[in-house]
């Protein structure tokens, strides 16, 4: 059976999905069709119902519900991970002025930029770009600060650039729970028995992964050509952990922690007895 597949040419997504999609591992008669892109373009595409399974972010989930259904594995959680608030030319948080300041952010569906509002719902004078534009936005003048994600975290100091705020520590402050990045969807289509062995072959790929770290496959390194393997491997030790393998009970609930702040946000309620994860009938 051939289904579609949307994950990101970042190394968290590469180093996940590599076992899956190059014959290492047992899929269990599937075979994965894979699509690379940018989150906010996979997101988008989520919303469009194009992909079978898709890496999404989580801030875009409750957008979703009715369509997908969330997979155990292949998300990104953790404590310390969330997206920074960096400025060139503003030295510290007390300084804003949020009624004049320009915010450059990875997408309008991205994880990111519901933390960014949760954090700062007063800035309005918001520009959305691929995420790695934005180190150079606010180096050039373009913006006055942005929200950084991925790699940029390892480089932005060596930039001259300041951290206004930790947006995941704003939301970890606030909940007590790890943030919720991105996750894995499955059509909800999909019966149970298929949905769960795409699960199963998505834990196997990271466990292979896992089993397999002290050499990175060619499918990381080729997607991400312009980091040094340091970098490469900082970017899977932040991102990938146990909630990778599965969410579970602290997980899930992160995860609907979220999804109610996301439906809060838009002023609307989350829909009545419909299953979110893969293990609820």
């Amino acid at each position: 059976m051939k289904l579609s597949l949307g994950i990101s040419p970042c190394p968290n997504d590469t180093y996940i999905f590599d076992a899956m999609l190059h014959g290492k591992i047992d899929t269990e008669g599937l075979e994965f069709m894979p699509r690379l892109e940018d989150v906010e373009t996979l997101n988008q595409l989520a919303i469009e119902g194009a992909l079978d399974i898709s890496k999404v972010s989580y801030g875009v989930v409750f957008q979703l519900l009715q369509q997908y259904r969330i997979l155990e594995a292949g998300s990104a959680l953790g404590k310390g991970v969330g997206p920074l608030f960096v400025s060139k030319s503003i030295a510290m948080e007390r300084e804003i002025d949020c009624s004049k300041i320009r915010v450059a952010l990875p997408g309008i569906n991205t994880t990111a930029h519901l933390l960014f509002s949760l954090a700062y719902p007063e800035i309005n004078n918001k520009t959305f770009v691929p995420f790695h534009l934005i180190e150079d936005m606010v180096i050039n003048g373009e913006v006055d600060a942005g929200v950084i994600i991925h790699e940029n975290r390892f480089t932005y100091q060596q930039k001259g650039l300041n951290k206004l705020s930790d947006l995941g520590d704003v939301w970890e402050k606030r909940t007590g729970a790890p943030i919720p990045l991105g996750g894995i969807l499955a059509r909800r289509s999909f019966d149970l028995a298929l949905a769960s062995k795409i699960n199963r072959v998505i834990y196997r790929s990271l466990a292979f992964a896992n089993d397999h770290a002290e050499a990175l496959p060619s499918f990381v390194t080729d997607n991400a050509k312009e980091m040094k393997e340091e970098v490469m491997r900082n970017h899977i030790s932040l991102y990938v952990n146990e909630f990778s393998l599965a969410l579970g009970a602290d997980g899930r609930l992160a995860v609907l922690e979220l999804i109610k702040a996301s439906a809060a946000l838009n002023q609307q309620n989350l829909p009545e007895g419909l299953s979110l994860f893969l293990d609820e009938n």
